[in-house]
């Protein structure tokens, strides 16, 4: 299953069924799971740590060093779960120090051609990445986030649950769950109907959360005022408990 031309460091960890294609790379500490396919041209480096059921297409480079100058060659992680899809050219870095030392992607994410997830990012499940979408350091992507094509993500920035950010878009501030936007800078577009149908969110729960939106941003109340009439929201309808709970951890203020 591993082609005459690929080099595999002898201590690297792989399940028997691992495919791994021509010339490809695979580092010393590094652990791949059963059923997962590595392809042509790959290079996997650092403390790497991969799952089940993977596909790692062509030219991919995972595990490489932080673009970041304070790095100075801790041996931080990156760990990638189940069922994921990696296209050609992908470029995902090991964590820093200066966070929680692992760069984490989860679990069934659709990660389309030249993504870049940066040192200490954090993605869930269920996401998707159109081509060339960026995520700087220390960004946290929620469960069934979709980034549009040539999206970029500000360090630090949070981007919640079944959010939608379009093509092009320049994100700098907190994404709340459920929001659409796009534009450079990126400004909200109401909330990601189709997306929450699909997902099976009833009616009654998407007319919730158009609600709570329009106390977000179209209310004019301030963002303690809003905050407060989602509370009195969410003990109606559960489903608008994730703002809530967004708005209590963000850090650099939401998109607004």
């Amino acid at each position: 299953m591993i082609h005459q031309t690929a080099l595999v460091h002898p201590k690297a960890e792989l399940a028997s069924d691992v495919t791994v294609g021509a010339y490809s790379i695979i580092g010393e500490q590094v652990r791949v799971g059963p059923g997962t396919v590595i392809g042509d041209h790959v290079t996997i480096s650092g403390r790497t740590t991969i799952g089940a059921r993977n596909h790692i297409h062509g030219f991919c480079s995972l595990g490489g060093i932080p673009q970041d100058k304070k790095y100075h060659g801790e041996n931080t992680a990156l760990e990638i779960g189940n069922d994921n899809t990696i296209r050609e050219f992908c470029t995902f870095n090991i964590g820093t120090t200066d966070d929680v030392g692992v760069t984490r992607l989860g679990d069934h994410n659709w990660i389309m051609a030249y993504v870049h997830l940066a040192h200490d990012c954090q993605v869930g499940n269920h996401t998707t990445f159109a081509n060339n979408a960026t995520l700087a350091g220390h960004v946290r992507v929620d469960d069934w986030v979709i980034l549009g094509g040539f999206v970029g993500v500000h360090q630090f920035v949070q981007v919640g649950a079944h959010s939608f950010l379009g093509i092009s878009a320049v994100v700098t501030q907190d994404v709340p769950p459920y929001v659409m936007l796009a534009g450079h800078p990126a400004a909200p577009h109401g909330i990601n109907s189709e997306g929450l149908r699909r997902r099976g969110f009833s009616a009654e729960d998407v007319t919730a959360i158009k609600r709570a939106y329009r106390k977000l941003y179209r209310s004019g109340l301030s963002l303690e005022q809003a905050r407060e009439e989602l509370v009195l929201l969410a003990r109606e309808s559960s489903c608008v408990q994730p703002m809530v709970d967004f708005l209590d951890r963000s850090t650099r203020g939401i998109v607004r």
